[in-house]
């Protein structure tokens, strides 16, 4: 009776659609679940990139600027659709949203993730003055269920966003990769990881994530994967 109350005052929203959902709908719309834009076959064996040859293994990116990760999965295409759902978990408050995220990664990301047998589950962290702008971290919300129901420790504190960088969606690859550098460090050098999965909600060029890489190897990370929300195509 208690949750019946709360979902008629706070009625859910599908994550998908937006839209409330009806009552007995598990965290998203059925039809939703059914349609929503999830990465297929083709995909990159690099980054995970949708691509349209599958005789191509890799997405033309990598072939041409092989990254320093050494995989990565995505659960979703990163259409229009998708593009809102992530803006409203991110910047309106939709938190409820993580549980759908997660429970999607492990239903069909699962495998790659039981696979890479990581040590740790690294959020991609964010400054803290956008931390305290938007209430959370993004990331490491998902990295916590994630971790807890693939008992997978979650390093949320490994690494720091040290620098305030501006928005990385208007800027091309090189004023990316300007854009991140120094902007991680490492804070637990007594902490000794071999294999990590890194864990962001989007991949464009992948700057971000080889930015992170990039200061894990040099602290003797050996092998670095990632999961991903969504991605965009490949070539």
């Amino acid at each position: 009776m208690k949750h019946h109350i709360i979902d008629l005052i706070f009625p859910k929203r599908c994550p998908i659609c937006g839209d409330i959902m009806e009552a007995g709908a598990r965290l998203a719309c059925p039809i939703c679940k059914l349609k929503a834009p999830y990465v297929t076959t083709p995909y990159c064996l690099k980054c995970g990139k949708p691509i349209a040859d599958a005789h191509m293994e890799y997405c033309t990116g990598c072939m041409e600027n092989e990254p320093l990760f050494t995989q990565g999965r995505a659960l979703f295409r990163y259409t229009d659709q998708i593009k809102k759902s992530i803006y409203s978990y991110k910047y309106g408050n939709r938190r409820e949203y993580a549980a759908y995220y997660t429970e999607e990664i492990i239903r069909l990301l699962g495998d790659d993730i039981r696979r890479w047998r990581a040590d740790a589950i690294i959020p991609i962290p964010i400054h803290k003055e956008r931390a305290k702008k938007r209430g959370f971290n993004q990331a490491e919300l998902i990295a916590g269920m994630l971790g807890r129901n693939m008992q997978i420790p979650v390093c949320s504190d490994y690494v720091i966003r040290e620098k305030n960088t501006i928005a990385q969606k208007n800027l091309n690859r090189e004023e990316r990769q300007n854009n991140l550098k120094r902007a991680f460090k490492i804070t637990q050098n007594d902490v000794k990881l071999e294999e990590v999965i890194l864990l962001d909600d989007i991949y464009t060029t992948g700057s971000t994530i080889n930015a992170v890489t990039q200061v894990l190897l040099s602290a003797g990370v050996k092998r670095i994967y990632f999961v991903v929300l969504s991605i965009g195509n490949g070539l």
